[in-house]
């Protein structure tokens, strides 16, 4: 059972809770097995009368009558017990393991999520999850409490009749080495279907996540090949799964029971040679029905903690995944930034390649080039998103790489292209960026990045839920609460990336007269594509394939010739474009 702990993900309370439901399960069975007993007597006081002539015991049979509701109100308190010591207690466990996994996530480094899609960490969190809390609640308890209690009832029997017990047993070798063969040839089959699971709902949420492409290109239904695909073969894999488990069981089920017909046989045999009694063969006979109920328990749930086991591996292995730590409570003097000839890869391949750039503090330092060119990268190497493959990122003097990462967050600020919005509350999603803060001061927060006339405009104002991703706004909107959140933070340090990027003229200008509110005071790094916002900017530095060209202000980009000024002057020849026939 402890093994059960490490493949299950428990913690130790966990654990116990778990063993106190295997003992709770345990009870259960045993107390059936009296009502089982109280039946037996009952059975014997009516086969008395018929064998000795004599009338009925009405005394011993109001008794035995009255143990039997003993017996029932025994097995209700005892199933009661075991409700609240399994299932009660695996569905706790089970919401402590999402939470684990849930903040275990968000320690991770960003180069974690490149390496896996939603749909898997998804599947991580619910289905995974939901597999160890079946286990826990419907599996394990009563698997470990059958095999106790056939154990205890194989000992009694023997005890009381040992030629009559191996009869009834010789076949549960037989059983049992049929189910642990079928573990073997359902290793891969089992392990296929959980991939093929995956596999679907990545489909699934590429599906609806290309809703607008989907309909627009008439791919809905068997059309969209890759689901169709996807769900054929996970049903195919699902199919051998219970095909050879199904044939499996339904084998090893059969020959179990055969041990009946060895106890008759047996019985028979001995009870001719005056070896045993007619009352003790017919025991023996009724327990035999009855002791195989646990035993074919058994040989069905195994099978499914064969299953779950894939899940737990799967819980284990998310769980290993290195955090990134550091350093806590650091205080920073100052927040000078400085890259020290840093090079950074995805996947082995180099984007930032030896560049070493001084950020100066309550500066503005734009970052520029082409697509591709490795702006976004290189701000989240500032902000630690991931860790640099050689050189250094100083702050304060400080190498981020000793700071734990949020601590080092705690000093930041972002405001991106792609804003992120939570299906609550316009209060709550602003008051992300402090949490504690009052409603006080998100609402000077929101008023100062320009967005407090359109909540109140919404039908419940502050307290308006937003819908998933803030659908409800438009994309002028969402950017401005994102900027609300920046202050109502106070970082020092503020990360634009493209933060104007894609708006129409009238929101562009309230969110300009926000940001401008944002980055007073404060270390600003901005990540532009329209490069006549960053002229003014203090320092501007020019990147192409992952390197550094050059740097200075816009005034001596422009004069130098160089990358600033050549994509300039492509930009400004871009605006009289217009549609012709």
């Amino acid at each position: 059972m402890f093994k059960l702990k490490e493949l299950l993900g428990l913690s130790g309370e966990g654990y116990r809770n778990f063993k106190h439901g295997v003992f709770a399960a345990v009870l259960s069975n045993l107390a059936m097995f009296v009502s089982f007993a109280v039946i037996i007597q009952v059975i014997m006081a009516l086969l008395d009368p018929l064998l000795s002539g004599q009338p009925p015991d009405a005394a011993k049979l109001w008794l035995l009558f009255c143990a039997g509701l003993g017996a029932a109100a025994l097995y209700f308190c005892a199933y009661q017990n075991e409700y609240r010591k399994t299932y009660t207690v695996a569905y706790s466990e089970a919401e402590k393991i999402r939470l684990e996994v849930a903040e275990h996530i968000r320690k991770l480094p960003l180069s974690f999520f490149n390496n896996k899609d939603l749909a898997e960490l998804t599947t991580n969190m619910m289905a995974d999850c939901t597999a160890i809390e079946h286990t826990m609640s419907h599996v394990a308890p009563g698997l470990f409490a059958s095999i106790i209690t056939a154990v205890l009832t194989c000992a009694l029997l023997a005890v009381y009749d040992w030629r009559l017990s191996l009869a009834l047993f010789a076949a549960l070798p037989v059983s049992f080495g049929l189910i642990f063969l079928s573990r073997w040839l359902l290793a891969k089959p089992m392990a296929k279907h959980v991939r093929m699971k995956l596999a679907v709902s990545a489909q699934v949420q590429e599906y609806l996540e290309g809703i607008k492409v989907v309909k627009a290109f008439g791919l809905s239904g068997e059309k969209f090949l890759s689901l169709k695909n996807a769900l054929r073969a996970m049903l195919s894999s699902a199919i051998k799964v219970e095909l050879i488990g199904g044939i499996f069981v339904t084998l090893a089920t059969t020959i179990l029971q055969t041990g009946i017909g060895f106890v008759v046989a047996a019985g028979v045999f001995l009870l001719l040679g005056g070896a045993v009694d007619a009352v003790k063969l017919l025991i023996f006979v009724l327990v035999s029905a009855r002791i195989y109920s646990p035993l074919i328990v058994i040989m069905t749930l195994i099978l499914e903690l064969f299953y779950a086991v894939i899940s737990g591996q799967r819980m284990q292995d998310l769980r290993c995944e290195p955090l990134m730590t550091g350093a806590e409570n650091i205080v920073l003097p100052d927040c000078n930034i400085e890259l020290k000839d840093i090079s950074f890869a995805y996947n082995n391949i180099d984007v930032i390649k030896k560049v070493s750039l001084k950020i100066p503090q309550n500066g503005v330092t734009a970052l520029v080039g082409a697509s591709g060119s490795g702006k976004t990268t290189l701000a989240r190497l500032i902000a630690r998103f991931w860790d640099v493959r050689s050189g250094e990122i100083l702050i304060g003097g400080q190498n981020i790489r000793g700071i734990d990462p949020e601590c080092l967050l705690g000093y930041m600020s972002f405001v991106f292209q792609d804003v992120v919005l939570f299906n609550d509350t316009v209060m709550n999603n602003i008051r992300i960026g402090k949490h504690g803060a009052s409603d006080e001061e998100v609402r000077r927060a929101a008023q100062t990045a320009r967005c407090d006339e359109f909540i109140r405009a919404l039908p419940a104002g502050y307290e308006t839920v937003l819908g998933e991703n803030g659908c409800t706004l438009s994309g002028g909107e969402r950017q401005r609460i994102s900027i609300a959140r920046a202050l109502l933070k106070n970082a020092p340090i503020v990360l634009l990336d493209e933060a104007t990027a894609s708006l129409d003229p009238e929101n562009e200008t309230q969110i300009q007269a926000a940001i401008s509110e944002l980055v007073k005071g404060r270390t600003v790094i901005v990540i532009a594509h329209r490069l006549r916002t960053v002229l003014g900017a203090d320092k501007i530095a020019a990147l192409d394939n992952g390197e550094l060209v050059e740097e200075g202000t816009g005034a001596e980009l422009l004069a130098s010739g160089g990358l600033f000024a050549r994509l300039y002057k492509i930009q400004q020849e871009s605006l009289g474009w217009t549609v012709r026939r």
